[in-house]
Order: structure tokens, then sequence, then C-alpha cells
């Protein structure tokens, strides 16, 4: 069981409580929602409430409990894979958007997870142990609407090899983004703290309570018309949660597509953020560069401003 704590705000207005669930648990839908509710999950202030009709109250307290999956066994499933490189030890792929990294609560199937469980048993090239089924070999992750390089381990030895590096920030992550407005000066650094949005637990938000964030940024392009736009190389110097769109907002300049942080865009229908490059050591010590090339989408995009 998962338990979450909610406090509404002072100014909130008065909702469905299922709306207002859906509106601020991350990968939670209104119907998924309305079953907590049925089922006695969601108490306010103490006491369990029995209709999903039922209207918010200004500051009170919510309890939600969130069941996990009983018994969850991680199934494979033929889920095409851009493979960029493979070894004995380790894949690196190209996830395309729209793909969620690993099984959670509403996405317990056709995930990435579930994709690389079913490659690595048809190679039969994993001797991964069983500590973490629910994603076999996966060390970091990208949002589900971020496309981009991810690195996948193959066995434990690897695994935590690769773990380490992403712990002591030696990997290098490099973006491209595509940000609304001219951004200036060409090249900069956004140092700024983020934790979670108070208000909207979906968001994330720059505050003085939040943990070190820093990202490093040049300017590849600039487009003008009837709208301005900037193509970035960001770099992450941290690994913050939707750090780079966080921080291009913060600043005026959100990503283009980005529907949580920025503006909706008439043809292209998610962000304009891409993973790009990924630079980290191989078990044997070389250090490597992947790259991933843009998507159709993004290049079709670019070729439409210009």
């Amino acid at each position: 069981m998962k338990q979450i704590s909610l406090r509404i705000d002072r100014e909130q207005k008065a909702v469905r409580l299922d709306q207002f669930l859906a509106s601020k648990l991350p990968n939670m839908s209104r119907t998924q929602a309305q079953k907590l509710i049925a089922a006695g999950m969601v108490c306010e202030n103490g006491k369990p409430v029995k209709q999903s009709s039922h209207k918010t109250v200004p500051e009170a307290l919510l309890e939600i409990t969130i069941p996990y999956r009983e018994e969850v066994k991680l199934v494979a499933q033929d889920i095409p894979l851009d493979i960029l490189y493979e070894d004995d030890d380790l894949l690196v792929i190209n996830k395309p958007a729209g793909l969620v990294v690993h099984p959670a609560f509403g996405n317990w199937d056709g995930t990435l997870a579930n994709a690389v469980l079913h490659h690595l048993t048809v190679t039969q090239s994993s001797s991964l142990t069983a500590q973490s089924p629910e994603r076999p070999g996966i060390i970091h992750r990208l949002d589900k609407d971020t496309s981009g390089i991810m690195v996948i381990a193959k066995n434990d030895c690897t695994k935590a090899y690769l773990q380490k590096q992403f712990q002591e920030r030696t990997v290098q992550k490099t973006y491209i983004a595509l940000v609304h407005g001219k951004l200036e000066p060409n090249s900069g650094l956004i140092d700024a703290p983020i934790g979670r949005d108070r208000k909207d637990r979906k968001k994330m938000t720059v505050t003085p309570t939040g943990k070190p964030a820093q990202t490093a940024y040049d300017v590849l392009e600039q487009y003008d018309g009837l709208q301005s736009y900037t193509l970035l190389k960001a770099r992450l110097l941290t690994g913050r949660t939707h750090q780079i769109r966080v921080h291009c907002a913060s600043i005026g300049f959100p990503i283009v597509g980005d529907m949580t942080y920025g503006r909706d865009t008439d043809t292209l229908k998610r962000q304009f953020l891409h993973a790009f490059s990924l630079t980290f050591k191989l078990p044997d010590g070389d250090s490597r560069t992947f790259e991933a090339p843009l998507s159709a989408d993004l290049t079709g995009y670019l070729n439409s401003l210009k």
C-alpha cells in the first residue's frame, strides 16, 4: 500500500473529489479515482468519503491509500525497440515519445520495461536477478512524451556500475529543446532549486525549499516569423524531475508543446524535448558517447519554421 496525504488549499474552489484527485495525483485518471473512493480508500479529515461526487472542502486533509498491484509480475511484450548499441553487458536505445518507462499505477503494462524484458528473454542475453522485476535493467528514466537515448543494463554488475555513475553525476546528459521566444544570451546556466508544486502534485516548480538544480544551455538556432523560437542544447548538471521543462518555463521560455509548463501547439502534440546524447563509461572503463537522432515529428516541426 502507498499512503498519500493532501491538504486542500484554502483558495481551492469546490469541485468533485474524483476530479480533484485526478488533477493532483500523477498517473491518476478520474475513473481510477472513483474506484479508490468506492473502495473506501480516500478519507477526508479521518473519515472515509463515500461518493465521488463529494465536493472538496478548503483546508481539509485528504488521506489516499493506493494499493500496489497484487503480485506484480512483469510480462514480456513484443514492443519494438530502436536499439542503437548492444553488447553482452548493456544496450542503448532511442525511446519514442508516448512510451512510459516502467509500470506504475495506471500503466501496468505496455511500457519500456515490458519491451526490454521481451528483448532480453528472446535473445537470452540477461542474467539480472529478480530484485526489481518491474524495471529490469532500467537505471534512469525519461518522461512519457520525451524521446531519446537511454542505457539499460543486462546484468547486476553492469547495473550497479552504471547506477554509481548516475549517482556520482559523472554521466553527461545532453538534450535538444525548442522553446518559445528569442533566448539571449547564446549560452548560460539556469541555477534554481526545484521541488514539488504545493498546489498541484503533478507539477514541479522552482522554489527556495527545493533541491539544487542546474541546467547549462547553448543556443543552436533561432527562428523568427509570426512567433520567435529558439533551439537549445541543454546539459543537465543535476537530475531533477521535469528539470529542463521547469527551468525553461521559469525564465519565461517554455518548451514548445509542453502543456504542463507552457502552452499547446496546433501541430506538435507533445513537448519538443529530446535526450540527444549520453556519455558514460562502459564496464571495460572506456568512455563512450552515444547519440540518438531527432524523431520525424520534431524534425518536421523544425522544417515548418524555416
